[in-house]
């Protein structure tokens, strides 16, 4: 049986892990020395929210599953004899794949786990963990899966707009003091994730014309082409349903999904940022 692992950095709708049986490996979540929480399993959303909105703890930060946590569970979701399609984040910016390499090294002859490193992350990652279930049930061995998967990972991008720099500071993501000039100037940064890696691509002056740049920038890169949209948000759904209606009007949407930025982005990019996911509708 094909059972797909994915972890705690990779957002996409609730129900999906019950329609395409896809399973998240939680990240640990640090608030300071003393206190780690899992993940969903110990820190809900709304829980990470309430603390960080009490301004009494340090500022979160995260750390991969350990390459014990991963054998801990592969062996919890799956049978002696599966093969597990452990598709994750970005090397380039998380040791996550690094575990799940490690740990299928150590599981080795109980079950088959085949690491994928999807240069991505969010929901470019969830869209590509849908896709491998949709190619297992039309017949696709898993060698095509992986495949198909590595060759759209140079056309999936992620574009967002931060409502402050402050978090991407705090977590060490940009430069302190690129940082500090957009906070001095008040101005809202753009971010792409694609190839691997976070750039901030541009400052716009006001939140109304970053979301709008957000979406030119999505024209640009992806024009009449078909397309899977994603629209994520980090406490702002009022923006996130504003963007994904616009989006939908400019660009040739074949499906389209809204959902919450995960825990672990929500630390490095903050509250209020929304951003849109594309993936080729191939």
């Amino acid at each position: 049986m094909l059972r797909i692992v994915t972890d705690g950095a990779v957002d996409m709708p609730f129900e999906w892990f019950e329609e395409y049986g896809i399973n998240r490996i939680p990240i640990n979540v640090h608030f300071g020395e003393e206190k780690t929480y899992l993940q969903d399993v110990e820190l809900s959303l709304n829980d990470f929210y309430k603390l960080v909105d009490g301004k009494n703890l340090p500022h979160p930060k995260t750390s991969q599953p350990s390459p014990h946590q991963f054998v801990e569970y592969y062996r919890k979701i799956a049978q002696p004899g599966d093969t597990i399609l452990s598709i994750h984040i970005t090397s380039k910016l998380s040791g996550t794949y690094a575990s799940a390499v490690a740990a299928a090294e150590e599981v080795k002859g109980t079950f088959n786990v085949i690491p994928v490193d999807t240069l991505g992350g969010s929901l470019g990652t969830g869209f590509m963990c849908r896709s491998a279930r949709l190619m297992e049930r039309a017949g696709k061995s898993v060698e095509e899966i992986v495949r198909h998967i590595e060759a759209l990972r140079s056309k999936t991008l992620i574009i967002l707009t931060l409502d402050t720099l402050d978090y991407a500071r705090r977590s060490g993501r940009v430069g302190t003091l690129s940082a500090a000039l957009a906070s001095v100037l008040n101005v809202k940064p753009i971010a792409v994730l694609k190839d691997g890696l976070v750039d901030m691509v541009d400052r716009v002056r006001t939140r109304k014309a970053a979301l709008e740049r957000v979406l030119d920038m999505a024209r640009q890169a992806y024009g009449d082409q078909p397309v899977f949209l994603g629209v994520v948000h980090a406490r702002d759904l009022v923006s996130g349903q504003s963007m994904l209606d616009e989006a939908k009007k400019r660009l040739n949407v074949k499906e389209s999904f809204l959902t919450d930025l995960s825990i672990s982005l929500a630390i490095n990019f903050g509250p209020g940022t929304v951003g849109v996911v594309l993936y080729p509708a191939e």
